[in-house]
């Protein structure tokens, strides 16, 4: 296959032109920083030569977007916005004018599109989209905003030769260097991984092996298409996530932190506390009920695995 990776030079585009690659396929990535011959440079926003990819491949997949491990600024927040809408926007008119579409487009989305909620998890169906929660801060609702203008440009997008697929994952767990993984298993080593605010919060999370595997299954499954959860079975309290995270790493210590000091950590860290706070329960129904199994659908067994090849112990450079 010829796969099209826009937005591919993040880490989650890392993890999955390495495996891809592995996989025999010819992949190319746009970035608007390109290096080697498989990187084509593109702008996220205008139609360009970049397209001419897209024209005969068999999979496209967007992930571009503003990163939002950022402060909440109205600045950072439109930019969040506008990259995202932007680059969907533009691949759905690089697939409608292609002469030979692709025939699937995954469209990266995320799973904080669902609502702060600790009493049931989030599938697809059954999922109760956020935006009107009361007690939590206006602005987490613009996040809602970003995912829900996210993923109707995808579905406005006028591709009747392409299935069209909205990733909602959340967080992917891998050993890069910088990655979300990297920065708990930081704060879990200083002997900072405890509580945060209580540590009722739900964590929903994704192994990086079972995301590519996710992934793969998603292009072959023709018969899939709308919104799909990208996240383990297993979503747990953020409390008993960080305490099973220092025993992986034998760190028998984990300082609990109030919201206010959470914020301070958020500040030191250039991020946002709703990334800490918000309560992410969200399963995998449609990936379930469509026979996909989890190499990893708890936590402790994908921590076993995470923590040996982030010290490097495991040979293996990046998920099969």
């Amino acid at each position: 296959m010829k796969v099209v990776i826009a937005g591919g030079t993040g880490q989650v585009g890392r993890i999955l032109d390495r495996a891809l690659t592995r996989d025999g396929h010819e992949v190319v990535v746009l970035t608007r920083s390109p290096v080697g011959a498989r990187q084509v440079r593109w702008d996220g926003s205008t139609l360009g030569a970049w397209s001419r990819q897209i024209d005969g491949s068999d999979v496209v997949v967007n992930l571009a977007g503003r990163s939002v491990s950022c402060r909440y600024t109205p600045e950072n927040l439109a930019a969040m916005m506008s990259s995202r809408v932007d680059s969907a926007r533009v691949v759905g008119e690089a697939v409608a004018a292609a002469a030979r579409p692709p025939k699937v487009w995954l469209q990266m989305s995320t799973a904080t599109i669902y609502a702060h909620r600790f009493d049931a998890a989030n599938d697809e169906a059954s999922g109760r989209i956020g935006g009107a929660e009361t007690g939590v801060p206006g602005y987490w609702a613009y996040s809602v905003d970003i995912a829900r203008n996210w993923e109707a440009e995808q579905e406005r997008a006028v591709t009747p030769g392409t299935r069209k697929v909205a990733l909602r994952a959340a967080m992917v767990m891998s050993p890069d260097r910088g990655g979300v993984f990297d920065v708990l298993s930081w704060l879990a080593r200083l002997g900072l991984g405890g509580p945060v605010a209580g540590g009722r919060q739900y964590i929903s999370w994704i192994h990086d092996h079972d995301f590519v595997r996710a992934v793969r299954f998603l292009i072959r499954r023709e018969d899939i298409a709308g919104a799909v959860n990208l996240a383990a079975p297993g979503p747990l309290p953020q409390r008993e996530f960080m305490r099973i995270l220092r025993s992986a790493w034998r760190m028998p210590v984990g300082l609990p932190a109030t919201a206010w000091m959470a914020g301070i950590g958020a500040f030191a860290l250039r991020s946002d506390t709703e990334l800490l706070l918000k309560s992410r329960r969200v399963v995998p129904g449609r990936l379930v009920e469509a026979g996909f199994a989890f190499d990893y659908p708890d936590w402790a067994t994908a921590a076993g695995d995470l923590v040996p090849r982030r010290r490097g112990r495991d040979a293996r450079p990046a998920p099969d």
